[in-house]
């Protein structure tokens, strides 16, 4: 099987496993989530070995150099041979997840919702 040296951006998002779906790959390009070496693009844009991608996931952000192309979906293993993330990338994606981690630990959800008297102790209380 010959080597690629070419895909579209969509394609090989969804081959990396950046997105489950190669319609959320077209749809966060087409949104201006993803830039290939500083620039926005299109979801057609070719990209080869070693471009660098900029990818926004709602508030997190991925910087990676594309290692290999692909456009098909294999397995984790695979996708993770396809890309190397930068070490700054990691290490802000990293601190990010601690923090809302800290966040989530230090605001708690109720183990159940409130019965009738609770509910009414919470309305007293907020007036």
């Amino acid at each position: 099987m010959a080597e690629l040296e070419s895909t579209r951006v969509d394609k090989w998002l969804w081959a990396a496993r950046f997105f489950k779906h190669r319609k959320l790959s077209t749809e966060a390009v087409s949104g201006g989530h993803v830039h290939l070496n500083g620039n926005r693009v299109k979801p057609a844009r070719a990209v080869r070995v070693g471009d660098v991608l900029t990818i926004s996931k709602g508030n997190l952000t991925f910087e990676v150099t594309i290692e290999a192309i692909s456009d098909k979906r294999g397995s984790a293993t695979i996708a993770a041979t396809l890309f190397s993330e930068s070490e700054e990338s990691r290490t802000k994606r990293e601190a990010y997840i601690e923090q809302m981690k800290l966040f989530a630990a230090a605001n708690p959800m109720p183990q159940r919702r409130p019965d009738k008297r609770s509910r009414r102790k919470i309305i007293q209380f907020k007036q």
